[in-house]
């Protein structure tokens, strides 16, 4: 296990440290300009992208079948993502140093971060209580695994385990390879 961080192994541990590299992600967003807030603003919709597919896939069953009033919490935490994909997606589309972006990103800023505070609160702490360490490793190897699998653009409309892994591998690899043109293009840092 030599060389593994704790987080790895607890997927809790794993998504708080993800909520945090997304907060960081934002301030260098907004601290920066031109070439470094375009290729920032790339790395933060990528993980947004991979961070919530995943939970989709991994968290959001768990939540269902283990946590009391599981259906509810879900229903919530998806219709937050759903909002958030769609917000991202026109940010996505926009130049990075139009005068509207920064306003928009704010307010992505604050819908992100109420819907990372809810799951922290409604979600997190019960599995904390309903899985024992193995099945948070399990968790957290499952979470890795979709991670590696999952677009890297914001899809809405795709917010359930069932509609990512029917659409998630097609725009994974739609995602990756423009990811790959872009970074050849030298568009990507």
């Amino acid at each position: 296990m030599a060389g593994i961080a704790a987080s790895d192994t607890d997927v809790v541990a794993l998504l708080m440290r993800q909520h945090g590299d997304i907060r960081n992600l934002f301030d260098e967003v907004e601290r920066t300009a031109g070439d470094e807030r375009r290729a920032a603003f790339r790395d933060l919709v990528r993980l947004l992208a991979v961070h919530e597919t995943a939970e989709e896939e991994v968290v959001r069953p768990f939540t269902r079948a283990n946590v009391p009033g599981g259906e509810q919490v879900v229903e919530d935490r998806l219709n937050e993502e759903r909002e958030a994909k769609e917000l991202l997606s026109r940010l996505d589309g926009m130049d990075t140093d139009d005068p509207k972006f920064l306003p928009e990103l704010l307010a992505l800023r604050l819908d992100v971060m109420a819907h990372a505070r809810a799951e922290e609160r409604y979600e997190f702490n019960h599995i904390r209580r309903h899985a024992d360490q193995g099945r948070l490793a399990s968790m957290a190897s499952a979470l890795k695994a979709a991670e590696a699998m999952a677009p890297t653009r914001p899809h809405p409309g795709t917010e359930s385990a069932a509609k990512n892994l029917a659409v998630g591998p097609l725009a994974a690899l739609v995602d990756r390879t423009r990811d790959a043109v872009r970074k050849a293009m030298g568009k990507d840092g």
